[in-house]
């Protein structure tokens, strides 16, 4: 095994130790977007996919998915409606191309990430630990030093009236190739159809811990939920290896394709509790960008997706 994969394993399971001190261990649960729930439907991409990227799901009809929801923290029991601990949410795609082939989505609620590298983001959460610990000088020394994650902190992250009226946004880039050859580099971006929704601290304060668990059964059963995926285009000069930076409003967007939700599905499953999704596409036609958080992500998922498993919960 190459030096360089044994240094990315060690800093994962190093970030896996400072999320467990950040949230606490929860055996059985995810260390971070603990408080989870899968949907699923089928996606439709749209006649631009094709022209971006050569991957399956970009030309075929339709392909089965399974979505998972999920609040924010480590915390299995975190309240929806808590407006402190109200995180990015997270959305994970995974996008069933045949007999244990598939790719995967992964985003979240909040655009960019706070750092660039899995050793920033080290640093980042020792300091969040330390200010939860009462030593908030720690952690105001780290943002001081790194702008875009004091930026990422201190953007506003309402909570929404349903997962079904969130909007996400990948934390990395791809390089999307398409049957031609040509290579552009995108991020994903995911959008409700009903467009987004969101709650006062006060209309917050009257709802339940569990109203958005609760509420997407319902909805569901009365209506299909549909979200609209996009990919946002870098332009010349856009950094695609930094996730800590985001790019103007103004970026042209492709549409990707659309994910219709049918039904909220059993996540304790044994077939879906197995499942790990991974945050690098692996699939001919979408690669990653050369970001550094890329590898390090996809390591911290599977570790913590093995240690899942072996609690057997």
């Amino acid at each position: 095994m190459p030096a360089s994969t044994y240094k990315n394993l060690a800093l994962a399971e190093q970030l896996l130790g400072a999320l467990d001190t950040l949230s606490g261990l929860h055996p059985g649960f995810r260390p971070a977007h603990a408080k989870g729930l899968m949907c699923s439907g089928t996606f439709t991409p749209s006649p631009e996919a094709a022209k971006l990227t050569r991957a399956p799901h970009a030309s075929k009809p339709s392909t089965p998915v399974l979505v998972r929801y999920s609040d924010s923290t480590g915390v299995p029991t975190i309240p929806d409606n808590d407006p402190q601990r109200s995180g990015p949410r997270g959305i994970a795609v995974r996008f069933h191309l045949g007999d244990h082939v598939h790719t995967d989505i992964v985003a979240h609620s909040t655009n960019g990430f706070p750092v660039r590298t899995g050793e920033e983001f080290l640093e980042f959460l020792r300091a969040a630990a330390a200010f939860g610990a009462g030593k908030p000088e720690t952690l105001g020394a780290f943002l001081a030093t790194h702008p875009n994650a004091k930026r990422f902190v201190e953007a506003p992250k309402p909570i929404p009236t349903s997962f079904a009226r969130e909007a996400f946004f990948a934390v990395t880039a791809f390089r999307f190739t398409n049957a031609n050859g040509v290579s552009r580099h995108g991020r994903f971006r995911i959008r409700p159809d009903a467009g987004t929704e969101y709650l006062s601290d006060v209309e917050s304060a009257r709802k339940s811990g569990d109203f958005l668990f609760d509420e997407i059964g319902r909805r569901l059963a009365q209506e299909p939920v549909r979200l609209s995926i996009f990919v946002q285009m870098a332009e010349a000069g856009d950094d695609v290896t930094n996730a800590s930076v985001t790019w103007p409003e103004s970026r042209a967007e492709i549409p990707f394709g659309k994910i219709t939700l049918t039904v909220r599905v059993d996540d304790q499953e044994p077939e879906r509790r197995k499942i790990i999704f991974d945050p690098i596409p692996r699939v001919d036609g979408i690669d990653p960008s050369g970001d550094p958080l890329s590898e390090v992500r996809s390591d911290i998922y599977l570790l913590s997706g093995r240690r899942r498993q072996a609690a057997g919960t």
